[in-house]
């Protein structure tokens, strides 16, 4: 481990790869990302072997089993380096023409898409992060800074290592990927306040994280990946299918942040439906956090181990496992409501046979993925069709939901003229 890390240094650096990645063409980009998915594959040994030391000392340390399923690369590194081809497979937005006009004097103008610069990426328990952000920003010409968890430290170290390889064998700097190989918390501070060199921040993790960049950034700060997601089951929906959905979002992966945290049923339907959907849920093992009328559906008599009262602030958390709160309520406007008081903006849907409803909603539920009839997992770059995801943006500036590679381009304007002066 580097005992003392010089930022300005390494932003430095990172700056001068942005300047080399902007020249690249997409020829160039996409033979570099199936080098990076050939290297992965190569080195899987060393990759695995650096992240089962990662997994042994988190359950040593009591790390809980969805942190655990989060840092773990086991059976995912083959899906990885997949992504990586995927994002190779992509079109370039990088000069692409957004708009064009000629001025009255004849001077031709258009805005073209470029590369945001350098990129600083932190995040905690997910090492996959490591590769999708690194190949989503080279795909656009940019450099990354990357300050991963303590928790994920050798797992990075060895991903970092062979993708700073692949670059390197290919012709390209290797300090397009910067890697704060440290788990010191005063170089996330320093990365905050490296304006000079650092274009854009995107945190990836808990609130505290995302509150503490905000506060102490010098860099435009894009947060999101905080899902306190909702599925309302509207009294016209269909219930057999509404189940699978319902199933779906919440068991499919519960550890992260599309994952169904809250399920609110009309009261029309609530006696027959909630029964059927604790049984259908109670199959993958889900247990439940009942406001009084849904309790009083699922565990009339009290003995129903797995259904347990809400508490008020049940409604305002991220279960991140199996755990599913139920609310009743009477009418969509109730629904909206509750989702309007508890959402983070993530990605919430509906379940509806009502066109009207389904319309209500889509107009009026503010996040930044709004389903009908489908399951909130679908919110992630590569269902998406991104190719991979950089974050998931709660936010309305710069990007907002999946961030692909559209979400880490900014604009020029650029003028031809000849030699025209302004009169």
């Amino acid at each position: 481990m580097t005992n003392a890390l010089d930022l300005p240094t390494l932003g430095r650096a990172a700056r001068a790869a942005a300047r080399q990645l902007a020249r690249l063409s997409t020829d160039q980009k996409n033979a570099a990302l199936h080098a990076i998915a050939d290297a992965l594959s190569t080195h899987q040994t060393a990759i695995m072997a650096a992240n089962a030391t990662d997994l042994a000392a988190a359950r040593e340390s009591g790390m809980n089993a969805a942190l655990l399923d989060r840092l773990s690369l086991e059976g995912r590194l083959s899906g990885i380096a997949a992504d990586v081809r995927s994002v190779a497979a992509l079109p370039d937005p990088i000069g692409e023409v957004i708009d064009s006009t000629v001025l009255p004097n004849g001077m031709q103008l258009e805005k073209r898409r470029t590369p945001l610069g350098v990129i600083g990426v932190i995040y905690e328990a997910r090492p996959n992060v490591t590769v999708d952000v690194a190949s989503l920003a080279l795909k656009t010409g940019n450099a990354v800074i990357l300050r991963g968890g303590k928790e994920t430290i050798h797992s990075n170290r060895a991903l970092v290592g062979v993708l700073q390889g692949a670059l390197a064998a290919c012709g390209l700097p290797a300090e397009a990927v910067q890697f704060i190989d440290s788990p010191d918390r005063q170089y996330v501070a320093e990365l905050l306040r490296l304006d000079r060199y650092v274009d854009m921040i995107i945190p990836r993790g808990g609130a505290g994280l995302h509150e503490f960049c905000r506060q102490n950034s010098t860099i435009p700060v894009i947060t999101g990946g905080i899902g306190i997601c909702h599925l309302y089951v509207d009294a016209s929906a269909d219930q057999a299918a509404s189940l699978e959905v319902i199933y779906n979002a919440k068991t499919q992966r519960p550890s992260v942040c599309n994952a169904l945290d809250t399920l609110l049923v009309n009261s029309q339907i609530a006696a027959d439906f909630l029964p059927r959907m604790a049984a259908r849920l109670r199959q993958g093992g889900v247990t439940f956090r009942a406001d009084p009328r849904a309790l009083s559906i699922l565990n009339p008599q009290g003995d129903a181990p797995d259904v347990q009262a809400a508490v008020e602030s049940d409604w305002d958390t991220e279960w991140l496992s199996l755990i599913l709160g139920v609310r009743v309520v009477d009418t969509l406007d109730e629904a909206l409501d509750h989702i309007a008081a508890h959402s983070t903006a993530h990605s919430d849907g509906i379940l509806t046979a009502n066109t009207a409803h389904a319309q209500r909603f889509v107009e009026e539920v503010d996040s930044a993925a709004v389903y009908v009839n489908a399951s909130t997992r679908f919110t992630d770059g590569g269902q998406f069709g991104l190719g991979a995801e950089v974050a998931v943006s709660t936010q309305k500036l710069h990007g907002r939901g999946p961030m692909g590679l559209r979400e880490l381009t900014t604009y020029k304007w650029i003028g031809r003229g000849s030699y025209h002066v302004r009169a």
